[in-house]
């Protein structure tokens, strides 16, 4: 064998999983790994960012119980770094990636690979399906599952099979992962899309299973959701800058939701100190009090549908959504402007969660 070319990992599925503060999730998501039926060998590696909350405690002891979970370390704390240390541990021929905060759906492996096999595809992923235990999570997570809040994405309720841009998680080929040069490192949010666009370039298939479900659980309170989608809409600024047009239209429907209140507060403050006045106060208020008003029914209508929940989770709905708009616009104006830079999700770090039950 040539001195440049690795060996090929033998059959068989390698789950990866970076993990930073989840103590409150990590044994839930650890197990619905582990209960995974698939042929051949399987093993879980753990990427270990330097948590505050007991959770490397928590690995450490679960791996003590399972020979099946390896553990390495992601001094960095970041998600791509994490992956591909996991990555690079990982002795199988398919990779699949799990996030900590989240729990595969029964038979959800097994179903993947048969996709993966079926389709020819180089990376396989499915419904990202949010669920919650408060009010409050439970607002963020109808969100999550509407094209109102997160902008229709596939993976947020699509049921159409096909070819996809992305892939929540991703179910992958090691050698297209080897082939491509595994995740961006210097990209902290949005690396799935980014390595995606990479698999796409090089020829390779992207494609979407309605059939396969993950369960995610948001994050639990307004502050760490609003640092949550700042980060993230930096990062989707920075990958505009890098990337242009190859992003989506709807990536720049909350930034312009953010302007669009900036220049009413603007147009407010000239009206009250009399600098606009008479029929151009009138325009104005006209152009940039309508959308407003729209989006404000918008904002209402979702909190009142059916399925919104009891009161404190429709009040709560009335937040969340304008929150998440406006705090991705935010972060992507920001990122766009001057690039993401160091920018990490705040909500991630310190966290002091209570387990599931």
């Amino acid at each position: 064998m040539p001195a440049d070319e690795s060996p090929t990992p033998p059959s068989g599925v390698s789950f990866v999983m970076p993990v930073l503060n989840e103590r409150a999730y990590l044994e839930h998501a650890v197990a619905s790994v582990l209960a995974q039926d698939v042929d051949g060998p399987a093993e879980l590696v753990l990427a270990l960012g330097p948590s505050t909350d007991g959770t490397t405690e928590l690995a450490q002891r679960l791996a003590a119980a399972d020979p099946r979970i390896r553990l390495v370390d992601n001094p960095a704390a970041h998600i791509p770094v994490g992956l591909n240390a996991a990555i690079r541990a990982s002795r199988y021929a398919t990779i699949v990636r799990v996030d900590a905060h989240s729990e595969l759906s029964p038979g959800y492996a097994a179903r993947a690979l048969q996709t993966l096999e079926r389709s020819g595809a180089a990376n396989v992923g499915g419904v990202m399906h949010a669920e919650g235990r408060s009010p409050f999570q439970k607002a963020v997570a109808r969100l999550y599952n509407s094209p109102v809040g997160l902008g229709g994405g596939a993976y947020h309720g699509g049921t159409q099979e096909g070819e996809a841009e992305s892939a929540y998680l991703g179910v992958m080929r090691r050698a297209v992962l080897d082939e491509v040069g595994l995740f961006d490192e210097s990209i902290r949010r949005g690396e799935d899309w980014e390595l995606n666009l990479r698999i796409r370039q090089a020829g390779h298939r992207v494609w979407f299973d309605p059939d396969l479900s993950v369960t995610y659980w948001p994050r639990e309170s307004w502050l760490r959701l609003a640092r949550q989608f700042r980060a993230t809409g930096a990062w989707r600024g920075e990958l505009v800058r890098r990337f242009g047009r190859r992003n989506g239209i709807r990536y720049f429907a909350p930034p312009i939701l953010l302007l669009v209140v900036v220049l009413a507060l603007v147009v407010g403050i000239l009206q009250l100190t009399g600098v606009l006045s008479g029929p151009a106060s009138l325009i104005a208020s006209l152009l940039v009090c309508t959308p407003l008003a729209l989006y404000v029914l918008l904002v209402v209508g979702v909190a009142l549908a059916p399925g919104g929940g009891g009161l404190r989770q429709r009040l709560w709905t009335l937040a969340v959504l304008p929150t998440m708009h406006l705090s991705w616009g935010l972060g992507f104006l920001g990122g766009v402007l001057r690039g993401a830079r160091d920018t990490v999700d705040a909500s991630r770090l310190g966290t002091r969660n209570t387990p599931l039950p």
